[in-house]
């Protein structure tokens, strides 16, 4: 990188294993893409919530030339970003996938249709019509009640294999699904 990785802490106080990590992560993508001229990476910790422990809010931006990548993990329902260290993990994940978007279209490839994936529904949010997904990679994937085949939102329970595509890029909740279907029957439901 042409500039020095900038790592900033807010509401907390400096952590030398998430610094380190961070440290360890930056080189990953510079190593993969070579052409990152910045990393600016900020961790905040969120106020806690009444029902559930402080969660981190992750936000990574990366100057390319010609170009910025950033990735913005706020995410408020996901009980596993109460640790900051997965939390940093997923931002830097999501920030490769972009990369490697961005590295394809420089290249001119374009991304073919992608199957169909296997996973399991990890949480929903029904009044507000959306859920999570966990990947067999144990990645986590937004969906929208619009984006599950034949209208069948309502009839999704946490647990169930589903197929599902992911939508290139990244929407403001990480990876999400552009296509939901329950996998094989229904669990038996009593």
């Amino acid at each position: 990188m042409q500039q020095p990785l900038q790592i900033t802490f807010r509401n907390m106080d400096s952590s030398p294993s998430l610094e380190a990590q961070i440290r360890r992560r930056a080189d990953e993508l510079e190593q993969f893409f070579g052409r990152i001229t910045g990393c600016r990476v900020m961790v905040e910790a969120q106020h806690r919530h009444h029902h559930q422990g402080r969660l981190f809010h992750i936000r990574i931006d990366l100057t390319l030339p010609g170009s910025e990548i950033v990735v913005s993990r706020d995410p408020a329902e996901h009980h596993a970003h109460e640790d900051a260290h997965v939390a940093v993990a997923d931002a830097f994940d999501a920030a490769r996938r972009q990369i490697e978007d961005k590295a394809r279209r420089m290249h001119g490839q374009t991304k073919q249709h992608e199957e169909a994936s296997v996973g399991t529904v990890s949480s929903l949010i029904a009044e507000a019509g959306y859920g999570f997904l966990i990947t067999a990679e144990g990645d986590e994937v937004y969906f929208h009640r619009n984006s599950v085949a034949s209208g069948g939102f309502n009839r999704l329970a946490v647990g169930d294999k589903v197929h599902f595509v992911v939508h290139p890029g990244e929407g403001e909740k990480g990876p999400q699904a552009s296509s939901v279907t329950l996998l094989g029957g229904r669990r038996d439901e009593g």
